[in-house]
């Protein structure tokens, strides 16, 4: 089990880098995205929208689809950088439970979950939002969530449902990540 984990790549968070974090988990590559990446997918999102907001001093660090500082990515960000991998998102819906996924589709038409969790900081004060991905590795689901310290190992295909039913209960937002055929 230690040399299963040592194969698994697992990148720890950064400021609101946990895009960057959660996509370079999910395709399990050092590089498969970077800052400058992101950076340039959000840049262009903003060009290609027709409805540009108006303009102020706080526009160079809060831009519609990031935060130039801290990272803090959207959703639009995730969809354009796994569709440029080939890759698809499929929205969950929230009313279905973790039964309805198909969790023991192959890897290769899987290639695993993006959740966007709810987070409460400094006693609640702080909200926020975190990405996490879940990925099967050698036939195990592993919780590659970039503020563990190592990534988790689901006991089961049940335990895995449980917590994605815990997840979805708690407001998180559930992607799946498919092959784009």
């Amino acid at each position: 089990m230690a040399d299963e984990k040592k194969q698994i790549y697992h990148e720890r968070q950064k400021l609101q880098f946990c895009l960057l974090h959660a996509l370079n988990n999910l395709f399990q590559e050092k590089d498969a995205f970077t800052r400058n990446k992101l950076d340039e997918i959000a840049e262009k999102l903003v060009l290609e929208d027709p409805y540009k907001g108006n303009w102020t001093p706080l526009s160079a660090i809060f831009k519609p689809h990031h935060n130039s500082l801290t990272g803090n990515y959207d959703v639009n960000v995730l969809v354009v950088a796994v569709e440029g991998k080939g890759k698809k998102v499929i929205w969950h819906d929230r009313r279905n439970k973790a039964s309805s996924i198909d969790l023991d589709e192959s890897e290769s038409k899987l290639t695993g979950i993006v959740l966007n969790v709810p987070v409460k900081r400094y006693g609640g004060i702080w909200k926020s939002r975190h990405w996490v991905s879940l990925r099967k590795i050698n036939g195990v689901w592993y919780n590659l969530d970039s503020d563990f310290e190592s990534p988790y190992s689901f006991k089961s295909i049940q335990d895995l449902r449980g917590f994605l039913d815990d997840a979805i209960n708690g407001g998180t937002e559930v992607l799946l990540v498919k092959d784009d055929d």
